[in-house]
């Protein structure tokens, strides 16, 4: 008698593109490694689509854990229309998660993602096993909402050398920057089906707004934040300066901090060799 189960998926690139709708939302989601135990839901950044997660960071997690990524709403090919504030985001992320019946999940987060998951986890502590935020900062940390100028500086000086932005944003300008931000975005182009629709220019600018606010309102109440946590960042994030990301390691009893050297907000993608087995470790274990 021959097995009905599914083969194990634990390449992104291959991931099935699934859709689940909750209330007036219909989430776009992707899922692939061991079903079975709590699953790592990962939380993407501004401007991100389903096709913008590392597949090196994913496929590593992938092979020991039960991996979900999705597009919040209004992005991709969720359904919606983005909220205005990253509290509404977070609360978008928790209708996806008891959607998909899920009431224990770890989480991986980078940039505007893990300022998602923050308010995510201040809102719903029992939700949350084990927490990783990556180039993020907290809630009214300095310097946040100066993101906006960043982003289209950075914008305006891709389109004249016909790259893609995330070289600037991610990565420093040097030689090795360089190099490491051309191999992040080819890595981005290795899945060829089902490709996820890219962000419109009005979501991506309701986006900023929110982010901005963010950085501009009262700091949350970090305290509350007592699962596992690991931290990492670049040396110098533009996005989101590095040294908050030393903020919120001190702010959260317990955490442990990555700072990379000579590398940007995109510091654990320049560095995903490193990076890699070492955020799988912290969420098998």
């Amino acid at each position: 008698m021959t097995s009905s189960q599914e083969p194990v998926i634990t390449s992104y690139a291959k991931a099935p593109a699934k859709s689940i709708t909750a209330g007036e939302v219909t989430f776009a989601y992707r899922e692939l490694g061991p079903k079975g135990g709590i699953p790592v839901v990962f939380f993407v950044h501004l401007a991100a689509t389903l096709d913008n997660w590392d597949p090196r960071i994913v496929d590593a997690i992938a092979k020991t854990r039960h991996v979900i990524t999705f597009d919040q709403r209004g992005v991709g090919a969720s359904s919606g229309t983005v909220p205005h504030t990253l509290e509404a985001a977070a609360d978008d992320a928790y209708t996806f998660i008891t959607a998909l019946g899920l009431d224990k999940i770890d989480i991986f987060s980078f940039s505007m993602g893990g300022m998602i998951a923050q308010d995510l986890v201040v809102k719903h502590p029992d939700l949350v096993r084990k927490l990783v935020l990556t180039g993020t900062g907290p809630r009214g940390g300095r310097n946040i909402d100066k993101v906006v100028g960043v982003t289209y500086w950075d914008i305006f000086r891709s389109v004249i050398t016909r790259s893609d932005p995330k070289e600037f944003l991610f990565f420093n300008r040097d030689k090795v920057g360089k190099k490491a931000g051309k191999a992040f975005v080819e890595r981005l182009k290795e899945r060829t089906v089902d490709r996820d629709a890219p962000i419109s220019n009005k979501a991506f600018g309701t986006q900023l707004k929110a982010i901005q606010r963010y950085g501009r309102s009262a700091p949350s109440h970090l305290s509350v934040i007592t699962q596992p946590t690991l931290i990492a960042n670049g040396d110098n994030d533009r996005m989101v300066p590095s040294i908050l990301s030393a903020d919120l390691h001190q702010r959260i009893k317990g955490s442990e901090l990555i700072i990379y050297p000579n590398s940007g907000h995109g510091g654990i993608f320049q560095y995903w060799e490193k990076f890699a087995p070492v955020a799988a470790k912290f969420l098998t274990d």
